[in-house]
Order: C-alpha cells, then structure tokens, then sequence
C-alpha cells in the first residue's frame, strides 16, 4: 500500500436533506483528517449555503479531479456546473437528481480507481428498485450485524423468493464477509425461520440451506423464530444474522442500534457503506441532525480497507512447501483414503 492516507469518496446525497450538515459536522472535528483524505462528491454553491444557513464553519477546499485531493483538507469536487434550487425539507426532482449527478461521477472515479473506498450520504428510497444482485445488504451496529436475504419486496411476495440456492449463496457472502472484511476467523451465523412457527418453507427450504453451508465449512445454525431469537438475546451468541426479508431485520436492528447504524453492500469488489437513515427532510435545515452514523460509515469503510489488505496479502504470497515428498520417476501421486471401520461413536468405540 502506498504511504498516503486512505482516500474517501463522500457523496452529498439529496441536496435538501441533511447530507451536508452531517458532512460538515462530521468533518469539525480535525483528528477525521489524521484518519483518511476526504474527497466530497457535490456542489460547491450548494455546500456553501448549507453550511451558511446552519452557521456551521467547518473549511473546504474546491477541487476539479479527485487527483487534486489533498492530505489535511476537506476536499471537494465540483460534480456538476448546474444551478441547483435549494429547498430544505422538501424532496425535489431537482434535488434527487442533483444526488444521482454526484453519485455518476463518483462510480466513474471508481473505476477509475482514484479513491479507496465509497461512502453515501443519504438519498430517497427509489420507487423502482432493481432487481437483487449477487451482492448482500449487511446492517452493522454496535450489538448485531444482520445481513438480507431479499430486499425491497412486498411481504406476499417473499415466500416464493425464498429458494435454498438463494439462502445459502447470502450465507456464503455473509460468512465470507465476516472473515475478509470483520476479521472473525470462524463466524458463528444465525438464519432466522421465516414464519413463527415451523412450516413448509422452513423444511424445504431454508434447513436445507443450512445444511448445505454447514457441509462447506459453515458455521449455520437454525432456523429460529424471529420473535423469540431477539427476544432472548440469542443474538449475542452470533457474529451475523441472516434474515429472511426487510422488516424481519431492519426492525430489530433499529431497535437494537438507536446510536448508530451503518449499511455495508457485501460480496462486490468495491467497500461502500452508508449511514442507516435517510435525508430526514423533517429535522433539514434545523441544525439537530446527528453525524454519528456518518461517522461510523467512514470509519466502518476504512476499517475494512485495511482489514481487506491484511487479509488477502498472505493469500497472494503463500509460503513455500518446507519439503517435498520423494517418488520414482513416473509414479502416480496417490491419495488413499481409509475406509470407514463402522460408524461408531467415539463413546462406543
């Protein structure tokens, strides 16, 4: 790794929400600077009247490319020329797209490479979600981490959703996830049952599920009711959990993490989290808007940038066999596996 501070990318989100009050208080505190180099993806006119109508005074310093990014400074990038009509509290079209202009440049710097990880401020629900990828939505606190199965779909349609392919390739992310991103060695992982009591989806499918992980090396345990799991702290004894739809995780989880919360897109390349609220368009403009869940998204971001590194940079460069094993010329490597004497347990043998 170069020996340069980790770069930042922070979108404004919805221009008439908090995004960048919580930015600016976020950035008050100077010992942020000693963590990462900031690089704001927005409006330098837009900010400005933020941080004049809210008498915030944090500085920043405008730049035309996120090459121009420099250590000791809140920086930011001039994503677009356009005048933008600031109406705080209100959702606008103007400011949704101002939000989906900072977000395009961003991505294209991405893959660019000029910034190390991606942080999102926060934007309205779309009304027309994609379709789920091959990623998982993770939500992170200080108690829980619990990660979705499906997302943005109508409770009637979660059942037929549900498949034990689908189950066990999120658990897969998810455990993945934990080792890589968290650096837990051997993650213990909860999945919740779908109904409250146990029924045709949880026999056919989701036991499956488990089941199948369990035989790669998973730790899955399951399925449990939901009501009772939270209700008798059984998640303490877990490093995830694994919820079958929205509700069944997000609930809890804001009951459990009223501090703060993050949102972390696991198994694509790219780290980018985001808090867990949205623009608050109520308290906009108000000063009161707590930065804590911003805070931690960076901190979160950078967290498993370097946990990433340590991770992967021994797998890059595996030692060497300490000796290799002596055969004739031609002889056939062979692998003999002993048969089974019978299927005693160790208390019988």
């Amino acid at each position: 790794m170069e020996d340069r501070k980790i770069r930042v990318a922070i979108t404004h989100g919805d221009t008439n929400g908090i995004g960048y009050e919580v930015i600016f208080k976020a950035f008050e505190d100077p010992m942020m600077l000693d963590l990462c180099t900031p690089i704001i993806y927005g409006s330098p006119k837009v900010a400005s009247f933020h941080r004049k109508t809210m008498n915030l005074e944090t500085p920043f310093s405008i730049i035309g490319s996120a090459e121009e990014a420099r250590e000791g400074k809140l920086n930011l990038l001039a994503t677009f020329d356009d005048e933008v009509k600031v109406e705080l509290g209100v959702p606008t079209d103007e400011s949704a797209e101002a939000a989906k202009k900072a977000m395009q440049r961003a991505k294209e710097d991405l893959q660019k490479g000029l910034y190390d990880v991606l942080v999102l401020a926060p934007v309205r629900p779309n009304p027309n979600p994609a379709k789920e990828d091959k990623s998982l939505l993770v939500m992170l606190g200080d108690r829980v981490r619990i990660g979705l199965v499906t997302n943005h779909l109508p409770i009637k349609d979660v059942a037929q959703a549900l498949s034990m392919e689908k189950i066990a390739e999120k658990g897969r992310l998810f455990h993945t996830s934990l080792k890589r991103d968290f650096r837990i060695s051997n993650p213990r992982l909860a999945v919740l049952a779908l109904n409250p009591q146990e029924g045709t989806e949880e026999k056919d499918v989701i036991r499956p599920a488990i089941e199948a992980m369990e035989k790669e090396g998973i730790q899955a345990f399951g399925p449990f009711a939901a009501d009772d799991f939270f209700g008798n702290h059984q998640y303490e004894y877990f490093d995830g959990v694994l919820a079958m739809y929205d509700d069944q995780g997000t609930v809890p989880f804001k009951t459990l993490s009223q501090e703060y919360g993050v949102k972390l897109k696991a198994g694509i390349t790219a780290i980018c989290t985001t808090p867990d609220h949205g623009p608050a368009f109520d308290i906009a403009g108000k000063g009161i808007a707590s930065e804590d869940s911003l805070r931690h998204a960076i901190y979160t971001a950078v967290d498993i940038y370097r946990h990433r590194i340590d991770y992967d940079e021994p797998l890059a460069h595996p030692l060497p066999k300490l000796y290799h094993e002596k055969r004739e010329d031609g002889e056939k490597v062979r692998f003999a596996i002993p048969k089974a004497k019978d299927s005693k347990t160790p208390q019988e043998e």
